[in-house]
């Protein structure tokens, strides 16, 4: 039977290829500046600035976390210069705002990025005012997912209830805190880089491919599980 979600009243949502697909590949531009910003500071080649990159992605969560904790990076200005990027591979979905729309009680979003990137996106996405809340990564102190201290940053500044709350997630080792604060998770298993990293099928209540097709299936009316 699928978990119970007639008690949900926060709807919390990742950005980055959650609210939109990864066959935009956003990344792809977000990944050549970041292999910029890493060629500058090393003196390296690409070829060692990408290995730097990804091992410090898997290593910390984000590359920014490598990159504050060995090299005393300022995560803003890796932040301004990684998402000074076009969004115009992004645009307006119908359906997905319908689904968001129907959702009963509060919409936010909890990401690695920062608030003002992550606005532009919701903004391209033609969703943005459908959202309540943004816990970034500024407010968990420039401390990622998903180290724990992050969800007990979002947790308070977004002041939801976990037991009450449900967390949308395209990398499936996000979900262990999650779950351990007692939020029911959906993994949106849809193709990220690595988003099959640390998956334990116990942490995720929904195992799902499109978030568009989990949205429309979800029961209606509300109070039905």
């Amino acid at each position: 039977m699928a978990p119970r979600i007639d008690h949900i009243d926060s709807w919390i949502f990742d950005l980055d290829n959650t609210l939109y697909h990864p066959s935009a590949r956003l990344f792809d531009l977000i990944d050549e500046r970041m292999g910029a910003f890493i060629m500058r500071l090393l003196g390296c080649d690409a070829e060692e600035a990408r290995r730097v990159q990804k091992h410090y992605f898997h290593d910390h969560g984000t590359t920014m976390a490598g990159l504050m904790r060995h090299h005393g990076v300022d995560p803003e200005d890796f932040l301004r210069y990684v998402h000074n990027i076009a969004l115009d591979r992004l645009t307006p979905d119908a359906r997905l705002r319908a689904g968001l729309e129907r959702l009963p009680g509060r919409r936010l979003i909890f990401t690695n990025a920062d608030a003002d990137y992550a606005a532009r996106v919701l903004e391209a996405r033609g969703i943005a005012d459908l959202f309540d809340g943004i816990c970034d990564i500024r407010i968990t102190a420039y401390t990622p997912k998903p180290e724990a201290a992050a969800y007990d940053s979002m947790v308070g500044h977004l002041g939801i209830d976990p037991e009450r709350s449900l967390f949308v997630e395209d990398m499936a080792r996000n979900l262990t805190p999650a779950k351990a604060l007692g939020m029911t998770t959906v993994w949106l298993d849809n193709g990220s880089e690595s988003g099959h990293r640390g998956h334990l099928p116990d942490h995720v209540d929904f195992h799902v491919n499109d978030i568009g097709d989990w949205l429309d299936s979800l029961p209606q009316p509300w109070g039905i599980s």
